[in-house]
C-alpha cells in the first residue's frame, strides 16, 4: 500500500453524515475566511504559519460516531465505516480529498486516499499509521448517532473519549464539535442530554482535545421546527428531520464562529 503523505490536509474534519448533506462545503468555507481573518484575530505567528496555508478536507461517514472509529473488533459496529453500503454502494461524502472541493461519495476503505480498514486496528490508527493522516488541525464533529447511548449511559461516553484520545496521536491538536440540532424538540432534548454528558467525559478525561458545544440555545432556536432548513417534499412537509441543509449549516457556524475559532487558536498555540 502507497501511503503518501499528501493524502492529509492540514486541516481535516471527521464526521457523520451531517457533512455528507452541505455541512463539509461550509467547513471549507469556515476555514478559508479563518485564515483571512487570523491576522485580526491573534499575534500568535505559531498559529499563523501553520495555518495560513493550510488545506481543509472533511470527511462525513453515515451513521457513525466515535465508537465506530475507534473500535478494532471485526463486526457490525466496524463494519459501518468498513463494508460497502449494501443500499448506496458508497457510505461518505467528501470534501477537499486530494484537492477536490466539490463533495465526492466514495466508499471508506476503498482508494488509495481512504485506507482506514486494517485487521485489528481501528479507523483512527488505520488513518494516523505512519503519518497516511496527519492534519495541523483536526475537527470531530459527531452527536446524532450516539445520542441514545451517550444520554443513557454517561459511562460509555466516557470510554468513547478515553478510545479517542488513546488513538488520536498526542502532536495532532483537536477540538470536538457536537454536530447542528435537529428539526424535532424531542430529538433535541435528548441529544441536549447526550452533549452534557459528552462534554463531561472530555473534561473528566483531560481538555487535549478542546470542546465547542454545538447545541445551544441560539442554535436550538434556529433550527428546531424550521421547514427552511430542511429537506421538505412537495407538500412542505419535513422529510428528513436529521440532516440540516446548506442554509442551516451556515446560520448554525454563524452562531458558533466565534467560539470555534477562539478554540482553533487555543489548540494551536498550545
Amino acid at each position: 500500500m502507497n501511503r503518501q503523505k499528501n493524502y492529509s490536509p492540514e486541516i481535516l474534519v471527521i464526521g457523520d453524515s451531517q457533512i455528507s448533506f452541505g455541512a463539509g462545503k461550509v467547513y471549507l468555507e469556515v476555514f478559508e475566511q479563518l485564515k483571512k481573518d487570523l491576522p485580526n484575530i491573534t499575534q500568535d505567528n505559531a498559529v499563523w504559519e501553520k495555518l495560513r496555508n493550510a488545506q481543509t478536507a472533511a470527511i462525513g461517514v453515515r451513521s457513525t460516531s466515535l465508537q465506530n472509529w475507534t473500535t478494532r473488533e471485526e463486526g457490525k459496529v466496524k463494519d459501518v465505516i468498513c463494508e460497502v453500503d449494501k443500499r448506496w454502494g458508497v457510505n461518505a461524502g467528501v470534501y477537499g480529498i486530494e484537492g477536490n472541493k466539490n463533495r465526492k461519495y466514495v466508499n471508506i476503505g476503498q482508494g488509495k486516499a481512504y485506507q482506514f480498514c486494517k485487521p485489528n486496528r481501528s479507523a483512527f490508527e488505520a488513518m494516523f499509521e505512519n503519518g497516511y493522516y496527519k492534519p495541523e488541525l483536526l475537527i470531530l464533529a459527531f452527536l446524532g448517532n450516539s445520542t441514545d447511548r451517550w444520554a443513557e449511559e454517561p459511562q460509555k461516553a466516557l470510554e468513547d473519549v478515553k478510545a479517542t484520545m488513546s488513538q488520536i496521536p498526542p502532536d495532532v491538536p483537536c477540538i470536538f464539535l457536537t454536530t447542528s440540532p435537529s428539526y424535532d424538540k424531542a430529538t433535541n432534548q435528548t441529544r441536549w442530554t447526550a452533549q452534557a454528558n459528552i462534554k463531561q467525559a472530555f473534561e473528566k478525561n483531560g481538555k487535549r482535545c478542546e470542546f465547542v458545544a454545538g447545541f445551544t440555545s441560539k442554535t436550538i432556536q434556529a433550527a428546531q421546527g424550521n421547514k427552511d432548513f430542511f429537506k421538505t417534499n412537495n407538500e412542505g412537509i419535513v422529510t428528513d428531520i436529521h440532516h440540516p441543509n446548506l442554509d442551516a449549516a451556515r446560520k448554525f457556524f454563524q452562531l458558533k464562529k466565534e467560539e470555534l475559532t477562539a478554540a482553533v487558536v487555543k489548540v494551536i498555540s498550545r
